[in-house]
């Protein structure tokens, strides 16, 4: 198993879905589907199908049927695009088939009831999508495209009560933490979780799934979504910046107070960008042989060389740390923050010499 969990989402026991279908704005997922169905959306939007097999594999071992699993695939395509949800049902088949191999038990679960004689795609999905979104909508500037999203989204697919209408955003929300460069809709899809059905606590619990499933920077994406579009943050980096939050920066992690985010942009010239979560901030360091260079990108932080005032870093600061001189940079308490660095004028043999960390008593003075 990949997930060593306790979450606190509803579960609906052994009840069908489409027993349930009257209760649109229920998850039927038990505690453990829920988190498994988190990472089966986010690895479909990621496109890591090796992970997404693990997943899968987990799910049906928990009890989310072939069906569940298909209809979330299938939902995707129109977040993902069909690339996406076409090889994920393909990982889907594969592992049907190993699992058929192996003699394990695989629930098939319901299909979606056939829709009545009278159904209107239009009528249904300009229903749905105004619960979701808190309001009516309309996508003025490209009419096609707001017909798509009402008749086929909201409509033709929500209309299918293989799973509930919460069901699908706990799967929304999760895939569009896997995506970079799309946080306006996956703020949208965290209020209208909560529109459909979603509880705040339920909804809290999927970057806490995607964590559990070494999904690190996707969950920070999903729970800085969260902090802007429920607790009305403006500050978060991740909810406003274009920046990727990239992997855990284990290798350096001795090396820092608080968890820091390594996101390579250019290998060839060392350009990175860092993330650095509230409170965050590296010891006190020296660079010899090269000039560090550092540029603000996202949030609040600071910046300090040794005997002198501290230098808050900004959206726009540029700092060059001269060669040799012994300093430290990091975030504020209460906001993340993100910079770009690289080194310039390197020297052979050029080195990094860690020193001792930002004592609480130093990092507590500032404002």
């Amino acid at each position: 198993m990949i997930f060593a969990i306790a979450l606190t989402m509803a579960a609906c026991g052994t009840q069908s879905t489409k027993e349930n279908a009257k209760e649109m704005n229920t998850l039927t997922f038990t505690t453990e589907q829920a988190a498994f169905m988190s990472a089966i959306a986010c690895n479909e939007a990621k496109a890591d199908y090796t992970a997404l097999a693990e997943a899968i594999n987990g799910g049906l071992d928990a009890g989310l049927t072939v069906s569940q699993i298909k209809e979330a695939l299938s939902q995707l395509y129109a977040y993902t695009g069909f690339p996406r949800s076409l090889n994920a049902l393909g990982t889907l088949q594969k592992v049907l088939e190993q699992r058929q191999s192996e003699g394990k038990t695989t629930e098939e679960g319901v299909e979606a009831s056939p829709l009545p004689s009278n159904y209107n795609a239009l009528a249904q999905g300009t229903e749905v999508q105004t619960k979701l979104s808190g309001q009516p909508f309309n996508y003025a500037f490209c009419p096609a495209e707001d017909y798509y999203l009402k008749a086929h989204l909201f409509g033709d697919i929500f209309a299918r009560d293989n799973l509930t209408h919460a069901d699908r955003e706990l799967i929304t929300v999760s895939a569009l933490s896997g995506l970079e460069n799309v946080m306006p809709q996956l703020q949208a899809h965290v209020r209208g979780a909560l529109n459909m059905g979603v509880t705040e606590e339920q909804l809290r619990d999927i970057p806490v799934a995607l964590k559990a499933a070494g999904l690190q920077a996707e969950a920070l994406r999903c729970e800085a979504a969260i902090a802007a579009a429920v607790d009305g943050k403006t500050d978060v980096v991740c909810a406003q910046s274009p920046w990727p939050i990239g992997e855990p920066n284990t290798a350096y992690a001795q090396y820092f107070i608080g968890n820091s985010y390594l996101a390579v942009l250019d290998p060839a010239s060392g350009l990175c960008n860092v993330s650095f979560e509230p409170g965050c901030r590296n010891n006190w360091h020296v660079h010899h042989g090269a000039v560090q260079m550092l540029i603000c990108v996202s949030g609040r932080g600071w910046y300090q060389e040794w005997g002198k005032e501290a230098i808050p870093l900004v959206p726009g600061t540029v700092i060059a740390v001269p060669e040799g001189v012994k300093h430290w940079h990091g975030a504020a308490k209460d906001s993340w923050m993100q910079h770009l660095t690289y080194h310039a004028d390197a020297k052979p043999g050029n080195s990094n010499e860690w020193l001792e960390p930002v004592s609480d008593e130093q990092y507590g003075t500032l404002k």
